[in-house]
């Protein structure tokens, strides 16, 4: 009985696995089956690949047809399969040199008519690919500035199946790379020059950009808390190759990459609003889970405006992706995992009625207790840094100073930022909110005299024992800001001031 093999991926979050696709003809009456655990997308490929097949010209088999896709006990899913189903009929009906398919991934949806659709996460799957040891592959035309991303697999890319028949019979070439990586054009970010006043936040936002910091900005409408959280990504150095493709990888998974740049080099900024799901923001989904804003925020700004109207619900999500720095969803298919390592940046009032003025709140204490409550006591444990913003009372005193521009501030960031980066190279680390408490204790240990305060924090329960490594966090990042060799007792003395609760 003619046997042909061919390849794809299943991909599975982030993570994939290279598929082998079996082709067998033969052993009972005309029909064609797919075994393998394919969901119903996949088991309607039957139709999509003999239409393709025909109309490119070929002839479907007129006897059994068996199509067994392994590992047979890993689910697989979606119409990114066709290409590789299609070719490996068609290499066991010997209309194809079988021995062509070796080594070589093929990724497409199918149209009726042999044209090849883009799918989504061709970035992941070639990625998949190569550690499989797959070293050549076949993409839709469209993914092909996608693909190019991938070092180490040679990508060709065709419009149709019958491009693709052409190539592995030795005709015409495929289109291969289309040159140089091409960035994605961020959208551009506002000028910290534009806020006026607020020293004590401006001063927070650059410690939080140093440092990786969460952030905590509270305080009356208007008083410029977005236009705070909107620039700090303009503070942020701009991702190295390996983050990138980490941020560019979960956007293709989530279909919103550019198709003549896709490559994403800038610190994302995600701000879902609060009415979003909890499956909007952490990810999930039927079969297998999708990616939310938080893993779209990975290795940049997840903001979260007006964050006391969240429901309790969606900001106890929030606790293990911000301890873990990855988000991991079980659902029918599979367990999907997806990277989560983001800046939190939460803005909220004080209370709902949210006056300009506080003398003129009308709401009671019980009512303000309530609207802060939702921010429990775990959740402000994370975040290292709590500011009020306070109302303009002079406008024309703008006119007098002028503020520092992002340029200005970005300089002294990235400074502290190479500081942290040679204190935490060994460990493979690239910021002071990155460094865990045990090391930070240990290695790193401080004289008991720059402690003193933080240990009566401790004491008096002020402040609990993630408080306090998150307080050496924070002092590393003002020594780093104020190129100092260590922390001092004034470092951490202003690290415990951003934790105070009266900020929050």
């Amino acid at each position: 009985m003619p046997l042909a093999r061919a390849w794809s991926v299943a991909l599975f979050g982030v993570d994939g696995v290279a598929v082998e696709i079996e082709a067998d003809i033969g052993g009972g009456r005309p029909r064609t089956q797919i075994v393998g655990l394919p969901d119903a997308s996949l088991n309607e490929a039957k139709e999509r690949v003999r239409a393709a097949i025909r109309n490119s010209h070929e002839e479907w088999p007129g006897e059994l047809v068996t199509l067994a896709l392994s590992p047979a006990a890993l689910p697989k899913g979606g119409s990114g399969y066709d290409l590789a189903l299609a070719c490996a009929v068609l290499a066991a009906a010997n209309r194809v040199p079988p021995d062509v398919l070796a080594g070589l991934a093929l990724l497409g949806e199918l149209a009726l008519d042999g044209r090849i659709r883009p799918v989504r996460g061709v970035l992941p799957g070639l990625l998949a690919a190569r550690r499989a040891g797959l070293r050549r592959a076949v993409v839709p035309v469209q993914a092909l500035p996608e693909a190019a991303l991938v070092t180490g697999v040679e990508v060709r890319a065709a419009d149709t199946l019958l491009d693709v028949l052409s190539w592995l019979r030795g005709g015409s070439d495929l289109r291969r790379h289309p040159g140089s990586r091409q960035a994605s054009t961020a959208a551009e970010i506002p000028d910290l020059i534009d806020v006026i006043g607020q020293p004590e936040a401006r001063w927070a936002l650059e410690v939080a950009a140093a440092g990786g910091h969460h952030l905590l900005l509270t305080g009356p409408p208007g008083t410029g808390k977005t236009m705070l959280a909107r620039r700090l990504p303009g503070l942020l150095p701009p991702l190295t190759d390996e983050q990138a493709l980490e941020v560019t990888a979960i956007h293709s998974i989530a279909g919103s990459l550019a198709q003549d740049s896709p490559l994403i080099t800038t610190a994302p900024f995600v701000a879902p609003h609060h009415s979003t799901s909890v499956p909007g923001l952490i990810g999930g989904g039927a079969g297998m889970a999708k990616p939310g804003a938080i893993s779209h925020a990975h290795h940049g700004v997840l903001f979260m405006d007006e964050v006391s109207e969240f429901s309790v619900s969606r900001l106890e999500a929030l606790r293990t992706a911000l301890e873990e720095g990855e988000i991991r969803l079980a659902r029918r298919d599979g367990v999907a995992r997806y990277p989560a390592n983001f800046q939190l940046v939460m803005a909220t009032n004080p209370c709902p009625c949210a006056p300009a003025r506080e003398f003129d709140c009308t709401c009671s204490p019980y009512e303000k207790r309530r609207y802060m409550n939702r921010l429990s006591g775990p959740l402000l444990d994370r975040v290292d840094l709590r500011v009020r913003t306070r109302p303009i009372t002079a406008m024309s005193r703008a006119d007098i100073v002028t503020p520092e521009s992002t340029a200005e501030v970005r300089a002294r960031v990235d400074k502290a930022r190479q500081r942290a980066a040679e204190r935490w190279h060994e460990y493979g680390w690239h910021t002071n909110a990155q460094a865990p408490g045990p090391i930070l204790r240990r290695e790193f240990a401080l004289p008991r005299k720059a402690t003193a305060l933080l240990d009566h924090g401790l004491d008096t329960g002020a402040v609990t024992a993630r408080g306090a490594d998150r307080c050496l966090r924070v002092a590393w990042t003002l020594s780093d800001l104020a190129e100092a060799d260590h922390p001092e007792a004034d470092h951490l003395a202003a690290a415990l001031e951003f934790r105070d609760r009266r900020a929050a």
